[in-house]
């Protein structure tokens, strides 16, 4: 499988696991959220699923940023430009290159992470989508340097984010609608962070039984 292949196969299961977990990341949402964040991302890649075959696929950093592109556009809330930043900033980090190794992959999540706190004025521990993800990188990382093969780095990722995702139980809640309810926030995990450990356990079951092919 190519490194587009790859690509495809990556944000297809991210979107295929969102519109899937619509009620769930709602349900989660609305303990102190609006409730709308499993809608509002559930319709948004549905736009994407629906466009998928006129995506640009020149690259995997052009099909990155164009994806996040459509997510941007099409996710309502905070959460298009947040979700969609990251695409973006991942597809600039991957640039132009045709292949990609798991350095890079992880370069990537690092420029997605950075476009997320931009975007969101946000940071570890304000209980948001990075408490799941910045964790999930660094643990990719480690498990690549340490000489891990790409479908054991992802599913070690993937069980770091599932653990970090219950650890903002104990988290007060900075940024979104959640900040406002203050200690109230306190008791219930982050939907953006769940939704991140969900998505990942899903692409690293896909990508273990498709992605490493060859």
């Amino acid at each position: 499988m190519s490194t587009q292949e790859q690509a495809e196969l990556v944000v297809r299961t991210i979107a295929e696991t969102a519109i899937e977990n619509e009620r769930y990341f709602g349900d989660l949402d609305s303990v102190v959220g609006d409730g709308d964040f499993g809608y509002s991302l559930a319709r948004g890649f549905e736009r994407l699923l629906e466009g998928w075959d006129d995506l640009d696929r020149s690259g995997p950093g052009t099909f990155l940023k164009k994806a996040g592109m459509v997510i941007t556009s099409r996710i309502g809330g905070t959460s298009g430009p947040i979700w969609g930043t990251a695409f973006m900033r991942a597809g600039m980090a991957a640039g132009d290159a045709p292949e990609l190794d798991g350095e890079q992959v992880v370069a990537m999540l690092r420029a997605a992470v950075e476009g997320i706190k931009t975007r969101g004025q946000s940071d570890v521990g304000d209980k948001t989508v990075l408490d799941a993800l910045v964790p999930l990188t660094d643990r990719l990382e480690e498990e690549l340097r340490a000489g891990s093969d790409g479908a054991a780095a992802l599913a070690a990722a993937a069980d770091a984010a599932r653990q970090a995702a219950e650890a903002t139980v104990d988290m007060v809640a900075k940024r979104g609608r959640a900040a406002y309810t203050g200690e109230r926030s306190r008791g219930s995990v982050d939907a953006g962070a769940m939704a991140v450990a969900v998505i990942t356990d899903r692409v690293s079951k896909a990508w273990e039984t498709e992605g490493a092919a060859s």
